[in-house]
């Protein structure tokens, strides 16, 4: 399946979600993103990009989130033809808005270094934006690996350590524990028994690099300086970034790019 498949064409509703009543919508805490938050959406797009590039490899399979948040890329797999979809995330509030705007899922309350699943019970396990916020995380590989099925695949994203906290070894981020690059990611991976059949980056398409290029070399730190400084935003910014959509970012190949350069990091990693 496609991204047309998926509705992401500029100017039409991309996930159905973008307009959530105030009262559907879980609170912004720092630590995730949401849908149908003008402010927010550039970041929710650059999460959501990753989720329409998984389509395909769900449909038909047996699915976990592992560390599902709202809950909206979860039902984005759901709606992509998924055979099942489980849902498991640590924080009350965000599982009890999950299972009340989302029922079609299934959501469990766990701790991702102990998922409540049968070992061998999924094909497919999603943790998109979510490694970077966990202590241990070569138990949580391990157990990703547990839960999978022969040949099944962990499809995991996180910020790029070396772009996001550049010069940096403690995050930026106070709600992130370690962020990784490219080749710690892959060694994380590989160490916890999977194969690393890709490692892709997002970076900004054409569209966004003219946004960059207007606001000062960086849409990102327009956005993050004026956060930081309590300024109210100029019109024109907050336009710019509530018409970003998830069509304005592109994925890149580490064998054909400098993954070291890429916003986000995107691994596809097979059990054994």
């Amino acid at each position: 399946m496609t991204d047309a498949d998926l509705g992401s064409s500029r100017g039409t509703a991309t996930t159905g979600l973008e307009a959530l009543d105030t009262d559907q919508q879980l609170a912004l805490t720092g630590e995730r993103t949401v849908p149908g938050i003008p402010a927010e959406n550039y970041w929710f797009r650059r999460h959501e990009i990753a989720y329409r590039h998984i389509a395909g490899r769900c449909a038909g399979r047996d699915v976990l989130e592992a560390g599902s948040g709202e809950g909206y890329g979860a039902a984005m797999i759901a709606d992509a033809g998924a055979s099942s979809v489980v849902c498991v995330d640590y924080d009350t509030a965000a599982v009890e808005h999950t299972r009340r705007r989302y029922p079609e899922l299934v959501v469990h309350q766990g701790n991702l270094v102990d998922l409540p699943l049968a070992d061998g019970s999924v094909d497919v396990v999603v943790n998109f934006q979510v490694i970077e916020h966990l202590w241990d995380q070569p138990r949580f590989v391990a157990e990703c690996r547990r839960v999978l099925r022969p040949g099944g695949s962990l499809l995991m994203s996180t910020p790029n350590r070396i772009t996001f906290s550049p010069g940096r070894d403690t995050p930026l981020n106070p709600f992130h524990t370690r962020e990784l690059d490219a080749a710690e990611l892959t060694e994380l991976l590989t160490e916890g028994g999977f194969a690393v059949d890709a490692m892709l980056g997002v970076v900004h398409g054409p569209r966004l690099r003219g946004l960059d290029a207007k606001w000062g070399g960086s849409l990102i730190d327009a956005q993050i300086e004026r956060a930081l400084a309590g300024e109210p935003w100029p019109d024109e910014l907050a336009a710019d970034v509530a018409g970003v959509v998830a069509a304005d970012f592109e994925f890149v190949d580490s064998g054909e790019h400098d993954i070291d350069a890429s916003l986000d990091l995107f691994a596809v990693a097979l059990r054994g």
